[in-house]
């Protein structure tokens, strides 16, 4: 398969060292959290985004026609394990699935560069992958705007938590790369699946 392995450079080689780099540098950060003995700084902060109100800036501040909004932050400055748990909750679940995401690519890319491209074995995890990042990413999206939502709501009297805080309080972004990435993957398990039956059909006409 040394045809199939040259058209895979330098993607493989890439991505395994990108991921060797972000499993070292979350390894490192599990070591000196576990050693200071708290996760994160020392304070945790949120910012309300859906709350903005003009303010009017000294003269010399701003050019002519330009305007200064004002977004309140919440910060806790001694906060418990809650508060830091959802402050953790806020961006971990992006950093894991990015981990995951190029674990099953390197995945991929070792297995098409030993078994071929064009297996039944590289369009299942051009499939699992597709789905993952697809599913994995809506997940994730829906989990940090919730941990935001409710931080916010643990800080600011203002602010109460519900079920559905997350999308009025505008902390929800569409994952619109991830998805269509997601979707592009399953279109390329698809191809691979029947350029894999196009090329077996031949293997066994010949």
């Amino acid at each position: 398969m040394t045809e199939d392995r040259k058209m895979l450079e330098p993607m493989a080689t890439v991505v395994s060292v990108a991921l060797r780099i972000l499993l070292g540098l979350l390894t490192v950060g599990v070591v000196v959290s576990i050693v200071r003995g708290s996760w994160g700084g020392s304070f945790v902060c949120i910012t309300d985004e859906s709350t903005t109100s003009s303010v009017t800036p000294l003269p010399a501040a701003t050019e002519i026609g330009a305007q200064v909004d004002s977004i309140p932050r919440y910060c806790a400055e001694e906060p418990g394990a809650y508060l830091r748990f959802l402050d953790e909750l806020t961006g971990l679940p992006s950093t894991l699935l990015l981990i995951s995401s190029l674990f099953l690519l390197h995945r991929l890319l070792q297995g098409a560069a030993r078994e071929g491209v064009y297996t039944m074995r590289t369009a299942a995890r051009f499939r699992l992958l597709g789905w993952w990042l697809l599913v994995g990413s809506l997940v994730v999206e829906i989990t940090e705007a919730n941990a935001r939502a409710a931080l916010l709501a643990e800080l600011a009297k203002s602010v109460d938590f519900t079920a559905w805080a997350w999308l009025e309080q505008d902390m929800w972004t569409f994952p619109s790369l991830a998805v269509l990435i997601g979707l592009g993957l399953l279109s390329f398990a698809r191809i691979t699946r029947a350029g894999t039956s196009m090329r077996e059909d031949l293997e066994g006409v010949v």
